[in-house]
């Protein structure tokens, strides 16, 4: 399962120190093509197009916990992320990525995201002026709506269960977790997001951190299933085995 596979292998590093900018060649970073920012008919940026996070795909930085979370997050590294829902097939949640790409399609009331990789997982940012349903059934990716702040798309998304990590190591959350995402497209080849994740039972304030993202315009997404060869499961054994 290649991007649990390269997550363990590049998350050491990259939430040590900040990643390097995307570079030319390889899979994990590539070139940025020059121009302007795209728009839609309606004047908005366009946001469509096929993303390459690059190494900022582990950036999260260091998230305030309260001590139950942080108790259980040493726990998990401890066992070497034994017990990791996406090493077993299961979704990778929200805010947290793989390190493949992922396609934007943009209409005037709906964002679609679909992801190559986190289980070959797809979003719908509703921009019609819904609001969250009342009776929300906690789910892996959450509900979200959207809206237009200027040239910032402002995507809003609550409803997650529990059981998902927020990073490879086992950050924990709860199912109070609560996800703004603000993406801006600030030229042709650039896609900026930063990330505020709320929690009250498990995080001790509010935390922010950024990611950009690279344009693949010579590039389509992938099929990607996780369970026709998942070759992690067998050796995620935890510490001592």
């Amino acid at each position: 399962m290649r991007s649990y596979l390269l997550g363990l292998i590049v998350i050491v590093a990259a939430a040590a120190q900040p990643p390097a900018p995307p570079a030319p060649g390889g899979f994990l970073q590539n070139a940025a093509p020059a121009g302007p920012t795209p728009r839609t008919p309606e004047g908005k940026p366009d946001l469509s197009g096929v993303w390459s996070p690059g190494l900022d795909f582990a950036r999260m930085g260091q998230v305030p916990l309260q001590p139950w979370a942080d108790a259980l997050y040493k726990d998990r590294r401890a066992n070497l992320s034994k017990d990791d829902p996406e090493g077993h097939c299961l979704p990778a949640g929200v805010p947290r990525i793989a390190p493949f790409p992922f396609k934007l399609v943009q209409t005037p009331s709906l964002v679609i995201y679909l992801d190559e990789g986190n289980v070959h997982s797809y979003r719908q940012f509703f921009l019609d002026g819904r609001g969250h349903p009342k009776d929300l059934d906690p789910t892996w990716m959450g509900d979200s709506i959207a809206k237009w702040d200027g040239d910032t798309l402002v995507v809003d998304t609550i409803g997650f269960n529990d059981k998902t990590w927020l990073n490879g190591q086992g950050l924990p959350h709860s199912d109070a977790l609560h996800v703004i995402e603000r993406y801006r497209r600030p030229d042709l080849g650039h896609l900026e997001e930063e990330i505020t994740m709320e929690d009250s039972k498990a995080f001790t304030a509010p935390h922010t951190f950024k990611r950009t993202m690279t344009l693949m315009p010579k590039w389509e997404i992938h099929e990607y299933v996780c369970n026709e060869f998942n070759v992690d499961a067998e050796h995620l054994v935890g510490a001592g085995h």
